[in-house]
């Protein structure tokens, strides 16, 4: 556990300055909260990241960590507002639940979710917005935000980029055998052909993303030059034509049939009531047998135990993602340690696809952004809202 929290008086400020920037330790793992004296002059504002530990302090630019607080703690302060910056988010005795009963905005992040349920925010009265620092806010209840007047937003785009390039290389780590190949080397070992028995090539193979919004649609303008046998895109809202016609992707209606005509398949939904286990056993058996999946989208999108099972079997040859059904993803989940048949296949690692170093100086910029049009009264950028006053105001978590 990590925990950062200021005060906003002034007076408390001038006189002690220094515990304001650096708090006071109560242990290894825990900072000392400040006294604020004028809270009713602001919002409690409640953060909900991860920790960044020897990194954030080699690095500055990892905003999105407890340390760095998305370089927003001084303004937040300068405005009377309190801070509380924190990593310990389960159970009702966690830092996130016993300080979210009188928090008046939230931010949270895909990376280290603060999981918002219905529950919660029937015992949270004062909360009004929660702000996701990146993309996918699958971590709130947003039925329950919408029952309850609670705004959701999230910075639609500040990561777009990053994901599409990380399912271009897990798909190419796949196809190419890659994990395998540099784990021998690892041992010291050198023989070709166990590595080459299950390589191939991009070029030629038919290519399908589950989901075609601003991410899907950038992983298939970026596959383009690899010459594929075809693209194809299984998603309710069809592409605009000279979109389709610009990545040259046909659209496929039926889910068995387009998973059923790919030899990799890219996974670029959101997560909601319609994709939830999505994947599973029956959807796995109409895929081309030794056919790669790739999921950086939401990992619950996928059962996990039906995917290691059909590694294991041979219906895939190999899975890759960097998103889990639970994070962080307990030791002995499935996808740790599945394999396929030659002792490859698995392209896991944790889940850093959208919070790159660009990534995070984008997701923080933009919550700041969130933030300042909320204190000022202004609109919001419309792409940027889930939820509004009391209803859904995107299409991206399901047809409503």
């Amino acid at each position: 556990m990590s925990v950062l929290t200021a005060s906003a008086s002034a007076a408390f400020k001038r006189n002690f300055a220094s515990s304001a920037k650096a708090p006071r330790l109560l242990s290894g793992r825990t900072l000392a909260p400040t006294v604020n004296y004028n809270s009713s002059a602001g919002l409690k504002v409640l953060a909900v990241l991860y920790k960044g530990g020897e990194a954030a302090k080699q690095e500055p630019r990892l905003l999105g960590s407890v340390e760095n607080q998305l370089g927003i703690r001084e303004w937040l302060e300068s405005q009377g507002h309190e801070y509380i910056v924190t990593d310990d988010k389960e159970g009702p005795n966690s830092v996130f639940q016993k300080n979210l009963k009188d928090t008046d905005i939230l931010i949270t992040t895909p990376f280290h979710p603060g999981y918002l349920t219905r529950d919660l925010i029937e015992k949270s009265p004062n909360l009004k917005l929660c702000v996701t620092a990146g993309v996918g806010s699958d971590h709130i209840d947003l039925n329950a935000a919408v029952d309850h007047n609670i705004e959701v937003l999230e910075v639609t785009g500040s990561n777009v980029t990053s994901v599409a390039e990380h399912v271009v290389m897990s798909i190419l780590l796949l196809v190419r055998n890659f994990v395998p190949a540099h784990e021998m080397i690892e041992r010291g070992e050198w023989q070709v052909s166990e590595i080459a028995k299950n390589a191939y090539d991009l070029e030629g193979k038919v290519i399908g993303t589950l989901g075609a919004g601003r991410i899907g649609f950038r992983v298939l303008e970026r596959l383009q030059p690899f010459n594929p046998k075809e693209l194809l895109y299984y998603d309710y809202n069809p592409l605009p034509e000279a979109a389709a016609k610009q990545v040259n992707a046909r659209r496929v209606e039926d889910l068995k049939d387009f998973v059923s005509q790919c030899d990799i398949v890219t996974v670029n939904a959101p997560l909601h009531e319609g994709t939830r286990n999505l994947i599973n056993a029956d959807l796995l058996k109409h895929f081309k047998k030794g056919a790669w999946l790739v999921n950086t989208a939401r990992g619950a999108i996928c059962n996990a135990e039906d995917v290691a099972a059909a590694l294991k079997s041979g219906q895939l040859n190999g899975y890759a993602g960097d998103v889990w059904n639970v994070q962080p993803a307990p030791k002995d989940h499935p996808w740790r340690q599945m394999k396929n048949k030659y002792g490859g296949g698995n392209g896991m690692v944790p889940h850093y696809s959208g919070t790159t170093l660009d990534a995070q100086a984008r997701y923080a910029a933009g919550t700041k952004q969130i933030l300042e049009n909320y204190f000022k009264g202004k609109p919001q950028e419309p792409a940027n809202v889930i939820v509004g006053r009391g209803k859904y105001e995107t299409k991206s978590y399901g047809q409503r």
